[in-house]
């Protein structure tokens, strides 16, 4: 295969604030169009997936187990991962697992087009599936900033999520017409094929040039001995006395943590409303659906004009995102929904990729897989208590209340912290983020997606 870069690519212009400007990285270029195809199979799969289950087992319950077991590994094993990401050279850790996934999803494929998939293997295939994500997910989350300066970092994260929006839309349009075509096997066969390409371009990506790694001039008398290289550790415990020791860290897990518990869950809620008070049908949530994809790419978008987000700015949407969330709440007709949902998606959106960049960058390089380690977990944690939580919340207090509640705990939550962390803030100068993140490693040690 030939070099997918040229010797040396031409770095983007100092101070560029456009959206676009990780692209100017030939390497980024490769690492997004192989995450747009991986994004489209993993959304063909995921289309069919749960429709797979019910024909296999023919029980709800299963489905959900189904799930369970594949999301459990994130929440048990989230540290291990991020721990062996740190400890293995992450460009070979991203191949080896996007390769191992390929080969889940074609075995999965296999197993139905040949009718021996059943329930014992269909939740093994699942708990492998958990597990090898808990590797790949913060190697490949880390791959992608490693491509780019570290200004250009917020850019690339915008254009991921840009990207997984697109993908997601693109994905679910298209597993009807493949399933209808070649039936549900073709949709994992797809899945396959898009993970052995993302493993196939990851050998071939440049780290890019970082003014931090280059020397400075010479001083009189003997030049100083280097500083050594951080120590490699696999102790995923010194990840999570790094984050819990980190008070911007924990506030930012506070903060989505909220957010994800009574906001978010707009699959559920928004769903309820509009087939419920608002009495609209499927087709009409179709709309809202849509307008929330789109007001997604809009937020990714938007979100790659920053270069140095923060831990406030993150609230500040969550606070902005609440106080939509509660006039959609209010919303009297599905018009006035629809007109709302938009900022709704495109503010959790910004929220999202400013707080994805400062979980990133904020911890030094040696130490960032622990702590995306540290994150899988805990988000699998909230991922898995929001949709039961609302569920009960609406439940009691209707959709609408639903919606108010959720909204008013976030935005009360979120100003509460910034005025407390206006309150303390010291009154000296904060030296910037990248001050306190030592330099990159080795290009086979740094593996960042």
């Amino acid at each position: 295969m030939p070099s997918l870069v040229p010797a040396r690519p031409r770095a983007p212009r100092t101070g560029d604030r456009s959206p676009w400007r990780c692209l100017r990285y030939p390497s980024m270029r490769w690492w997004s169009l192989a995450n747009l195809f991986s994004n489209l199979g993993t959304w063909m799969q995921l289309t069919v997936q749960n429709l797979l289950v019910l024909e296999v087992t023919g029980s709800a319950a299963m489905t959900g187990l189904s799930l369970a077991v594949q999301a459990g590994p994130g929440l048990l094993l989230g540290l291990v991962g991020g721990a062996a990401v740190d400890a293995w050279p992450r460009k070979l850790t991203a191949a080896v697992s996007q390769a191992a996934l390929g080969l889940v999803a074609f075995t999965t494929a296999a197993m139905v087009a040949f009718g021996m998939l059943n329930v014992p293997t269909l939740l093994a295939l699942s708990a492998v599936t958990g597990i090898v994500a808990t590797v790949d997910g913060p190697a490949c989350s880390l791959l992608g900033n490693d491509l780019v300066r570290r200004e250009d970092v917020p850019s690339a994260i915008a254009l991921g999520s840009a990207v997984h929006s697109v993908g997601r839309l693109a994905g679910t349009a298209t597993a009807g017409v493949a399933v209808a075509l070649a039936g549900t096997a073709s949709a994992f066969v797809a899945n396959g094929l898009s993970f052995l390409f993302v493993a196939a371009v990851i050998p071939f990506l440049r780290l890019a040039e970082r003014p931090e790694t280059e020397p400075s001039a010479p001083a009189a008398g003997p030049a100083p001995a280097p500083a050594p290289a951080p120590r490699v550790s696999a102790d995923p415990r010194e990840g999570l006395r790094f984050f819990l020791g980190r008070p911007r860290l924990v506030a930012l897990a506070a903060v989505t943590a909220l957010s994800a518990v009574f906001g978010r869950n707009y699959g559920l809620t928004l769903a309820v409303l509009v087939t419920g008070p608002l009495a609209g049908g499927a087709g009409s949530f179709g709309s809202v659906a849509t307008v929330l994809a789109v007001g997604g790419i809009v937020g990714a978008l938007a979100a790659g004009v920053l270069q140095r987000p923060s831990v406030r700015l993150v609230a500040a949407m969550a606070a902005t995102g609440a106080v939509l969330q509660i006039a959609a709440g209010l919303s009297p007709s599905l018009g006035l929904l629809i007109l709302l949902v938009l900022p709704m998606a495109a503010v959790e959106s910004l929220s999202d990729t400013a707080g994805a960049t400062v979980l990133q960058t904020d911890p030094p390089e040696h130490m960032r897989g622990r702590v995306l380690g540290v994150w899988r977990s805990l988000s699998t944690g909230w991922g898995l208590v929001g949709p039961p939580a609302i569920g009960v919340l609406m439940e009691v207090m209707g959709p609408r209340g639903a919606l108010v509640l959720g909204g008013v705990v976030i935005a009360g939550a979120s100003t509460a912290g910034m005025l407390l962390h206006a309150r303390r803030r010291p009154s000296a100068t904060v030296a910037p983020v990248e001050a306190a993140v030592p330099a990159p490693r080795a290009a086979e040690l740094t593996p960042v997606a």
